[in-house]
């Protein structure tokens, strides 16, 4: 009995299922799945890929030598001669006019006038005046901290009025020893009146600001006159 051939079988393969080829037709080849193909190597003696270049720096050409001619050059000329300086003219010094002081007159008896004088110093230190800048003159008595202080002796006691640290107080008779100061104070309180018409004049000059008078205004106004 004659053997039936087998037919072939047919396996399933990672691309799907083949179908049989009609007959008399080969069956195509699979082809492969293209993937990411690598780079190409260059081939010997063949350049790789253009890549630009920056362009080389041309060298500057060199300078034509200068030719030296005469013909045609121009001559500096001399220099010019430096500006004379203009001779300042000195300005003529302001004139000062000599500062009058104001005279504050205080009506007191004798026997106030100390305590006026002592008054119009403590307005004068409340409204900001140093007490360096304070002389207190008396016609009279000396005043009770001159009279402690030159138990001392002189020499201190006129050390302290050297300092200008504080308010000075000094007798009529040592006025042509004291210093000027800004505000002078004289307290008429007794002394004779030739001793007080002498005085007041004296305080007027030691008095850089303000002379304050404290004391009979008849006898001061006598003295100084109308400028009180």
């Amino acid at each position: 009995m004659p053997l039936i051939p087998e037919e072939p079988q047919i396996h399933e393969s990672a691309q799907g299922p083949r179908v049989a080829p009609a007959s008399g037709h080969s069956a195509p080849t699979p082809r492969p799945v293209p993937g990411p193909r690598p780079a190409a190597s260059p081939r010997p003696g063949r350049p790789g890929p253009f890549r630009p270049t920056a362009p080389a720096q041309r060298a500057p050409h060199d300078a034509p030598a200068a030719v030296a001619s005469t013909a045609g050059a121009v001559k500096p000329g001399p220099p010019a001669a430096p500006a004379a300086p203009v001779p300042s003219i000195p300005s003529a010094p302001a004139s000062k006019a000599p500062v009058t002081p104001k005279i504050q007159l205080v009506p007191a008896s004798a026997e106030g006038a100390l305590d006026a004088a002592e008054e119009a110093v403590d307005l004068l230190l409340d409204s900001g005046r140093a007490p360096g800048e304070v002389l207190v003159i008396t016609t009279g008595d000396p005043h009770p901290w001159a009279a402690h202080e030159l138990s001392f002796g002189e020499g201190p006691y006129w050390a302290q009025h050297d300092a200008g640290d504080d308010v000075f107080y000094a007798d009529a008779a040592a006025l042509s020893r004291a210093a000027s100061r800004p505000v002078v104070v004289v307290a008429v309180n007794g002394g004779a009146d030739t001793a007080t018409a002498a005085a007041l004049p004296l305080a007027l000059g030691r008095a850089g600001a303000l002379l304050i008078c404290c004391g009979d205004p008849q006898l001061i106004n006598s003295v100084l006159g109308a400028g009180v």
